[in-house]
């Protein structure tokens, strides 16, 4: 007998699809759930994405397209940080539950990101549903990398990862270095690699792309797309453009302040970029709707991804759709993204010299690119929406025919 899953509930309490990325929370999660939710959609299963209500949407319910619905659960005041968020988990677990009951419920929960994980966890006792989560980054994952968790997200995860039917993780690196931290799990391990919109992400003509920008077609580009914060690295990026010596490179920036950190983080790489000497070499770009990304890509000659860690790394994959090379830090997930020395550059240690150096290289070697291009644009093919949502259906189906992980919390 074939079994399908009709009916999810899909946790994202902390930030909503419907919101901007680079700015604030919002980054590639943001875009994951939402570009995964549609194709689930899409294939036939009834999703309903529950996020906390800040106020500032539209309405209570949004329908985003058939089968495909944005629930904002009011949980404490609108303006909340994220550091507070955990004082508001129970009342968010409430909201959805009352919700679930009153819409005939779901057959499988997926949390993201720690904070749905604890309602997750709790819901999966109260209704006996498998869940699955998706930590997208993880406490000893960013300890590694130099940015200390508090200790109560750390109890939390473990609490999460000893109840949760299926854990996904984005590439074979990631599950290498989940185990290594935190063991095998009672629940399944499964490789759910996010995908790309190829419909939006792809080469194009890069001066067609400078002019739509207002950029000069004759000044190479180097560009940088996250949310500023330490974690993503843009002062490496400038120390990069620094060290490479050539006042005709132009450095991008887009992205916003993102936690308590980042008005901080804004004002000390602008203190960098006038220490540097550099400051009319590089240009700010408030976050841009996610398509629009697209001619930001085509216009540089090379993205730099210079962060601490990264599950994934969105933008190293949109980059590489539209067949612009990356220069990125060798960690998390990178590390199976780019292809040292085909598609693009791993840098070890985040080291702005070396990423000055690869960016030379590139820039002066007009074959080495045109080829890295080509290259990064067809192994970008692989990843699909399409082929994330089948292999969750197929996660999804399996769980609700299983017995249920018996919490280890």
């Amino acid at each position: 007998m074939v079994v399908t899953v009709q009916r999810l509930a899909m946790l994202s309490l902390h930030t909503s699809p419907l919101s901007q990325p680079g700015q604030g929370d919002a980054g590639g999660m943001n875009v994951y759930v939402r570009e995964l939710v549609s194709a689930l959609a899409q294939a036939g299963v009834a999703c309903t994405t529950y996020t906390r209500s800040t106020g500032a949407e539209p309405a209570a319910e949004v329908q985003v397209e058939p089968g495909h619905r944005v629930v904002h659960i009011p949980a404490g005041a609108p303006s909340l940080a994220k550091e507070d968020l955990p004082g508001v988990v129970a009342d968010f677990a409430d909201g959805v539950r009352d919700h679930l009951d009153a819409t005939g419920g779901a057959d499988v929960i997926h949390a993201n990101y720690w904070l749905s994980g604890i309602a997750g966890h709790r819901l999966k006792h109260e209704l006996e549903l498998p869940l699955v989560s998706t930590f997208h980054t993880l406490a000893r994952v960013k300890a590694e990398g130099g940015d200390l968790e508090p200790a109560r997200r750390e109890r939390a995860e473990n609490e999460i990862i000893g109840c949760a039917d299926a854990i996904c993780v984005s590439c074979t690196e990631e599950e290498r270095q989940f185990r290594r931290l935190y063991g095998d799990p009672p629940g399944r391990i499964e490789i759910v690699a996010p995908g790309v919109e190829h419909a939006l992400f792809a080469p194009g003509d890069r001066g067609g792309a400078r002019r739509a920008l207002g950029l000069r077609v004759d000044r190479p580009v180097l560009l940088f797309v996250g949310r500023i914060q330490p974690l993503k690295g843009a002062d490496v990026a400038v120390r990069a453009l620094a060290a490479l010596g050539r006042p005709d490179v132009q450095l991008l920036i887009v992205g916003g302040a993102s936690g308590r950190e980042g008005t901080g983080e804004v004002d000390r790489v602008h203190e960098l970029i006038d220490e540097l000497g550099v400051t009319a070499q590089v240009h700010f770009v408030p976050p841009q709707q996610h398509h629009i990304l697209s001619t930001y890509y085509r216009a540089a000659d090379a993205v730099l991804v210079p962060s601490r860690s990264e599950s994934f790394g969105l933008v190293a994959l949109e980059a590489a759709a539209c067949g612009t090379p990356v220069i990125a830090s060798a960690v998390g997930g990178l590390l199976t993204l780019v292809d040292d020395g085909e598609t693009g550059f791993l840098v070890p240690d985040r080291d702005p010299e070396e990423f000055a150096r690869l960016a030379a290289t590139l820039l002066g070697d007009v074959a080495l690119a045109r080829s890295m291009s080509r290259h990064a644009a067809l192994r970008s093919r692989r990843y699909t929406w399409s082929l994330a949502a089948a292999r969750l259906r197929r996660v999804y189906a399996d769980l609700t025919v299983g017995a249920l992980v018996e919490c280890a919390a």
